[in-house]
């Protein structure tokens, strides 16, 4: 292993400890990422909103894409060394290599980010027109509350209820009309 050191110039043992530290340190977040440490711990670069940030509110300058950048220009730079002759054409590529690195990672971050759903129901948007069944009594015209079950996006939610017609029994089928605030609905007997 000493032999193969001593015998490589002073550019490539460069490109080696930059690809070897890389490395190491991206094997260490994948670990860490895995076991749950992953974490912003202070080490993204707060630069001007038009550089740092790649427009999804994801930021460009963090320690973790500077790793992606090493990775990609170091592995690049170490196997095509013997390829390429000329060491600013070497340089070149190996720098492309680690942009596309860092633009491959943050995609596929990206899309990852777009599968989360947060379980939120906007209920002014999605519960006009949903059907659901008095839970507790709805007394008439608005004298008080009672309350419902409906379903809206195939889940069953419970909501304060009140009704601008007669007294709603427990168990009748009824008709979402509005949503008065977050927490209550307007229905009628279906």
């Amino acid at each position: 292993m000493a032999d193969w050191w001593n015998n490589l110039d002073t550019m490539m043992r460069i490109l080696w400890a930059i690809t070897a530290s890389a490395s190491l340190v991206f094997i260490i977040q994948t670990v860490m990422t895995f076991l749950g440490a992953d974490s912003d711990s202070g080490l993204d670069f707060d630069a001007d909103a038009g550089v740092a940030e790649a427009g999804s509110g994801m930021s460009l300058l963090t320690f973790r894409n500077f790793i992606n950048f090493l990775l990609g220009f170091g592995w690049a730079a170490v196997l095509l060394r013997g390829s390429i002759a000329s060491n600013g054409v070497l340089m070149l590529v190996s720098i492309i290599t680690g942009v596309i690195m860092v633009a491959l990672v943050m995609l596929i971050f990206k899309w990852l980010g777009s599968m989360q759903q947060t379980g939120n129901i906007d209920v002014f948007k999605s519960a006009a027109g949903c059907r659901g069944k008095v839970y507790l009594t709805i007394p008439a015209a608005r004298s008080g509350s009672g309350k419902v079950q409906i379903n809206i996006n195939n889940s069953v939610r419970e909501y304060d209820a009140v009704t601008d017609g007669a007294e709603l029994p427990t168990g009748a089928p009824v008709r979402v009309k509005q949503a008065l605030d977050a927490a209550t609905l307007v229905v009628e007997a279906e």
